[in-house]
């Protein structure tokens, strides 16, 4: 794609970074293709390719965003399949990225936007604050037919029927290996995650310390910074991310870490974007030990396990399959103890929670939702496995079928108790 940034413009290294993603966009269209908002809304300017003509022209002129580019970049859920689809290797994540901090820089949204989107950040990262918010949630759910606007009627809807009382777990401490040590580890918590479902990181903490390894929550942690990051707002999601890094490098520097382990695969994806992100030699360093829980366990290897009479639907996340290209682990894994593993049709296509997007964008959402969920149904499986507690929420409010995480069904097959959703009527 032929750019015309000035010489001025191309010592800005953020402008120079996105001339140079720009130029390496050919218009092939193979985008188009695998783009979910594309295919749901049939618009040119709803897919990458629309979107990266729009950035352009925006960023070459200089000019304030204005209501049209910000309506269609908004609609972006930055799943990343453009990326794994692109031939020409363009890196729309960071050119996304840049586009949305420039909007949040340059436009004054309406009130109820901007009003909604501060609560948001201010909320969900927090999980004190955000499992208040579910709790009031779910007084104010009978009442939601009475809201007109679809976004707070989404966020009724989001709260679980149970909320899970705190986990003790998920304060800073640390876990001794059962056996002899193999490796010490990092686990980051994840904020929602936290108070939406607590057995996710109790059934990690069992697996990696039956597997040898001990397990660190650093004291100090606490949101990757994604939520804010996806919204433009570069202040908060960068002090969030040098949060972390702190954390980390306090628990490396000191009894030592071999890795970083994250299992809400969102959160995987901005934190081994650290490096770009901040750019400080910690940072690097810190995106360098992250992984996600499924890279470790291929790593450390999980037993054989004998068949299971138990069918799973194996839902990729996109932050996961897109964003981190890990597409195989997790299912080789689930096959290795003894499960079945199916996928749905269209694998590669998001399930419509994206972060908050199904709190921003929820009719393109719940279409996305619906979608995913039928294609999943269609394998007539047992349970459904996903890797991002985003995706368990949004596949789960659509299906009767159970949804755990993947390794919950990994810590059953090896040892641990049964996952409680496959226990519930």
């Amino acid at each position: 794609m032929q750019t015309n940034f000035t010489a001025e413009q191309l010592r800005d290294p953020a402008l120079a970074e996105a001339n140079s993603i720009l130029r390496s966009c050919v218009h092939c269209g193979f985008c188009t293709a695998t783009c979910p908002t594309y295919q749901v809304l049939g618009d040119e300017l709803d897919s990458p390719r629309g979107r990266i003509y729009l950035i352009k022209e925006m960023l070459e002129t200089g000019r304030p965003a204005d209501a049209r580019t910000v309506k269609h970049l908004d609609r972006c859920l930055s799943c990343l399949a453009c990326m794994t689809t692109c031939p020409s290797g363009v890196d729309y994540m960071h050119l996304i990225d840049q586009a949305r901090a420039y909007v949040e820089k340059t436009y004054k949204r309406p009130f109820g936007d901007r009003a909604l989107r501060w609560v948001l950040a201010k909320v969900i990262p927090h999980p004190t604050r955000f499992r208040l918010a579910l709790f009031a949630a779910k007084l104010g759910r009978p009442f939601a037919g009475l809201i007109p606007d679809a976004r707070l009627r989404a966020m009724l809807a989001m709260a679980p029927k149970a909320i899970p009382p705190v986990s003790r777990n998920d304060d800073p401490q640390s876990f001794a290996a059962q056996g002899d040590r193999k490796l010490r580890v990092a686990l980051m918590t994840g904020c929602a995650q936290k108070a939406l479902n607590t057995d996710i990181n109790d059934a990690t903490i069992r697996l990696l310390r039956r597997l040898g390894c001990e397990v660190v929550v650093p004291r100090g942690m606490g949101c990757c910074g994604a939520l804010t990051h996806h919204m433009g707002r570069e202040g908060e999601s960068h002090a969030a991310a040098a949060t972390n890094i702190a954390a980390f490098m306090a628990e490396k520097r000191g009894a030592g870490l071999d890795a970083i382990v994250i299992n809400t695969s969102g959160c995987g994806t901005t934190v081994k974007d650290y490096g770009h992100m901040l750019g400080s030699e910690d940072a690097k360093a810190v995106s360098a030990l992250a992984v996600d829980i499924s890279e470790l366990l291929t790593r450390i290897g999980l037993p054989q396990g004998a068949a299971k009479p138990l069918t799973v639907a194996y839902h990729a996340a996109c932050s996961l399959q897109h964003g981190q290209q890990i597409k195989t682990a997790p299912k080789d894994l689930l096959r290795r103890v003894g499960f079945a593993v199916v996928e749905p049709a269209d694998s590669h296509l998001c399930c419509g929670s994206a972060g908050t997007y199904n709190l921003l964008q929820p009719e393109i959402s719940q279409k996305l939702r619906d979608r995913k969920v039928s294609t999943l149904e269609a394998r007539k499986p047992h349970v459904i496995a996903a890797g991002n507690i985003g995706c368990m929420m949004q596949i789960g409010s659509g299906t009767g079928i159970p949804v755990v995480h993947t390794v919950e069904l990994l810590d059953w097959a090896t040892g641990g108790p049964k996952p409680r959703a496959l226990e519930l009527p």
